[in-house]
């Protein structure tokens, strides 16, 4: 990815569709609250939110995206498809409540959330559906390994566009990036700023200071330029003002490397190694 990036910036995708590489993350904001911020962060300039139907807030961030008078467009969606909704059937009919919770004719993003074992699979002919249909202009999954991904891969010939992982310094998954990046997967960081369990770090900080920085600008900017495309959740104007401000500054390759070595395999959310 180049480093010369905007708030616009977007990749391109393995079918072509174009993603916006800096988005919002929703996850735990709710209600009016959700709306406020989805709102806020459309008219700072952000393009792109992520949600799922998981996090109840759905029919809020729709609200949100008729108020912005954005065109649709313009703005790229993700929501995501719940544990209790895999299977074929149960997977088309989720996709179709969340797109009427949204208010859209379309996700441009429709990931399976977790590798529920033994359905996963099953679940994934229905997200090809749903992308022949237009019901989406993209599929992928989320919290998928390596074994996640070769298994389904096995049994279809659709590569995911995405996999939404959590991905910080601190658990920095090489090797899945690694994979990703050979077999075509856009690698997305979730919780990319530790959920502020390593904001005050002495070594991180020490970093911000050095670029006149926050300790959260250098984790979002590290994403950006290890080619992550990253949604960090913010729900004050102050932080997603903030978490936008990341493009008028690069990493030395030195501190990308020092970094890197933060790694110490933290997760702050499940691990999905551990499931499925």
């Amino acid at each position: 990815m180049n480093n010369k990036m905007a708030l616009n910036t977007k990749i391109t995708l393995n079918n072509g569709v174009r993603m916006p590489v800096l988005g919002l993350g929703t996850w735990q904001i709710t209600g009016k609250k959700a709306e406020e911020t989805v709102l806020s962060a459309l008219n700072i300039g952000y393009k792109h939110i992520d949600t799922a139907t998981a996090y109840h807030n759905e029919t809020d961030i729709g609200k949100a995206l008729v108020k912005s008078g954005i065109p649709r467009e313009e703005i790229f969606i993700t929501t995501k498809l719940w544990n209790s909704d895999h299977g074929h059937d149960k997977a088309i009919a989720a996709c179709e409540k969340s797109l009427k919770n949204l208010g859209l004719s379309y996700a441009d993003l429709y990931l399976i959330h977790w590798p529920v074992a033994n359905l996963y699979i099953k679940t994934w002919t229905a997200l090809e559906e749903l992308l022949a249909n237009g019901k989406c202009r993209a599929i992928g999954v989320s919290n998928f390994t390596i074994r996640h991904l070769e298994a389904l891969m096995r049994q279809s010939s659709t590569v995911p566009a995405v996999n939404q992982v959590e991905f910080s310094p601190y658990l920095y998954q090489k090797e899945l990036l690694d994979y990703c990046r050979s077999k075509g997967i856009q690698l997305e960081a979730y919780s990319p700023l530790t959920r502020g369990n390593k904001l005050a770090n002495p070594a991180l900080s020490a970093i911000a200071d050095k670029y006149g920085k926050s300790t959260a600008q250098i984790l979002i900017r590290w994403s950006l330029q290890s080619g992550l495309v990253v949604i960090p959740k913010a729900s004050s104007t102050k932080h997603l003002n903030e978490n936008a401000g990341v493009f008028d500054f690069e990493l030395s390759e030195e501190d990308m490397q020092t970094l890197n070595s933060f790694n110490e395999n933290l997760h702050i959310c499940w691990n999905p190694d551990k499931k499925a």
